[in-house]
């Protein structure tokens, strides 16, 4: 493929094809799951009747996006081994969720991560500045997501950009304003199916001609393009930036509102424990195979032609599928690119929209004073405004290299969520103050050195220096929110919220098995 001979760009009837039945298939499942989201619970968590095995899958369909797939196979094809630091990185987050999020979250919460630090603090001020942390990480996800499906769309099938966008809106707002919860987590399942079953056929067919040895595929792209392939230090050269990288993505995983909502699908603290588990092994063998895709791509495609087609890399896996594949294979392998990214988008918005509705709407306007029917009509007119923001930044940043937008929605994650969260569920003297001033100091330190960082200033801006070095700026702000929620608390005590942490610490390891999981203060 070194002429870059690709049918990408043009339509194809086969992507076309494996699109409607996608479509039409989770369709189907919304029209179902609409028949049984009657309630709010059922609508923001499905009931909490979802197994641990399902979250699981779910929760790998939430997280491995169009970045991870298109992303990192692009970085290891363009970079070499650096690659797998993005991969390395998202991974090693699940433990931190596994063994300090999972269970207290979902004993002391109901819908959102706001549910568990509003617990014992005052309700008004931490829902709000919960909500403002969760929607700003929410935003930036989906201005990459939805400028990537537009960019996406446009190659696969040859539609005009807005038309692509409008697409992606509309189906996404089906899924989650008829179906809520219970649809989306049908969907995700089925996204990452189908995502972990074509991602392992295309490294399958990549390892084919060499004799299915992973060693082989990486000695030959060493041969091609220098040994430096399987070094580290090209894409990260700076061991404070690799740190700063790594504590961004680390962290930033256990803070996103889109993964954490998921706890409350499941019906106890055991199967969230569970669902992470199984979430852990799916998504380590993805990032593993997607490595394979990376060097695969560069050996069966070369480095020339990925470059030629996406100046960022970010169609080596789909360029790679039409190599060893054929046509009707690309075809396939983009549909399930699409299907990644209409799913993302479907929980993206669910969690924005329960914050909106739950946390500011029901805990801080109605005071908790909102019948089933009110809550259920405010999630559902606040799922249409946001996928009306989401096709409206889609908009507004086409054409632009948003990929930096991910890492800045870890790092704000990072940042700002949780610490909050850690803080409230494992310090007794945490007070009000203390998270609304943390969370303020990790979303707006974020943005500012993001804005001052080479990624900005000099990439997306062309200006020829940048005011910080530091392209993510981690390693400065979460342990700048952790000092400030810290020191903020203990200049400020606040014993009430001191006296109910022993009530916390029980339900946190306990459990309530006789009560709601909170009130709706």
């Amino acid at each position: 493929m070194n002429g870059v001979q690709t049918s990408l760009g043009e339509t194809s009837g086969t992507a076309i094809a494996f699109f409607l039945v996608f479509i039409s298939a989770t369709l189907a499942i919304t029209g179902w799951a609409a028949r049984k989201t009657k309630t709010t619970s059922e609508f923001f968590a499905a009931g909490g009747n979802v197994s641990g095995l399902q979250n699981g899958f779910a929760l790998a369909g939430d997280y491995m996006s169009a970045a991870s797939f298109l992303g990192i196979a692009g970085l290891v094809a363009t970079s070499g081994f650096d690659g797998l630091i993005y991969s390395v990185g998202w991974l090693v987050g699940w433990p931190v969720v596994t063994f300090l999020i999972a269970e207290p979250l979902r004993n002391l919460g109901k819908y959102t991560f706001a549910d568990v630090v509003a617990y014992r603090l005052k309700k008004k001020p931490v829902r709000i500045a919960s909500a403002i942390g969760g929607l700003t990480v929410i935003s930036f996800y989906l201005i990459a997501q939805m400028v990537g499906a537009g960019n996406l769309i446009k190659m696969m099938f040859g539609l005009q950009y807005e038309t692509a966008l409008l697409i992606v809106g509309t189906v996404m707002l089906l899924y989650v304003l008829f179906g809520g919860m219970i649809a989306t987590t049908w969907v995700q399942i089925v996204k990452a199916v189908l995502l972990l079953g074509g991602a392992t056929l295309l490294a399958v067919l990549s390892l084919v001609p060499f004799g299915m040895n992973p060693l082989a595929l990486f000695s030959k792209a060493a041969e091609t393009y220098g040994p430096e392939v399987l070094a580290p230090g090209k894409l990260v050269s700076s061991p404070l930036e690799a740190v700063s990288l790594g504590l961004a993505l680390m962290f930033g995983t256990a803070g996103l509102p889109h993964i954490l909502m998921r706890f409350y699908t499941v019906p106890d603290a055991k199967a969230a424990r569970a669902s992470v588990f199984y979430a852990t092994g799916f998504i380590g063998f993805f990032y593993l195979v997607t490595f394979i895709l990376g060097f695969g791509a560069s050996v069966h495609v070369g480095r020339t032609a990925i470059t030629t087609v996406d100046k960022g890399g970010n169609m080596a896996a789909l360029l790679l599928a039409e190599a060893v594949g054929g046509r009707p294979f690309l075809g396939f392998v983009s549909a399930v690119a699409f299907a990644t990214i209409l799913a993302v988008v479907a929980g993206l918005t669910l969690s924005g929209a329960a914050a909106l509705a739950h946390d500011l709407w029901v805990g801080v306007i109605r005071h908790g004073q909102a019948d089933e029917k009110e809550q259920l009509k405010v999630a559902r007119v606040a799922t249409i405004f946001l996928a009306l923001v989401a096709m409206g930044l889609g908009l507004l940043f086409k054409g632009q290299n948003v990929a930096f937008m991910v890492g800045l929605a870890f790092a704000v994650a990072a940042s700002s969520n949780f610490p909050v969260l850690l803080l409230s569920i494992t310090w007794k003297k945490f007070t009000t103050r203390g998270a609304v001033s943390a969370i303020v100091a990790g979303v707006v330190s974020a943005l500012v050195l993001i804005w001052m960082s080479p990624t900005i200033q000099v990439d997306l801006l062309k200006n020829p220096t940048a005011i910080l070095s530091l392209k993510n700026p981690g390693i400065i702000t979460v342990p700048l929110s952790f000092f400030v929620g810290i020191v903020v608390s203990l200049l400020f005590p606040e014993p009430e919220a001191e006296a109910k942490y022993a009530e916390v610490e029980r339900r946190m390891h306990l459990g309530a098995a006789d009560t709601e999981p909170v009130a709706a203060e």
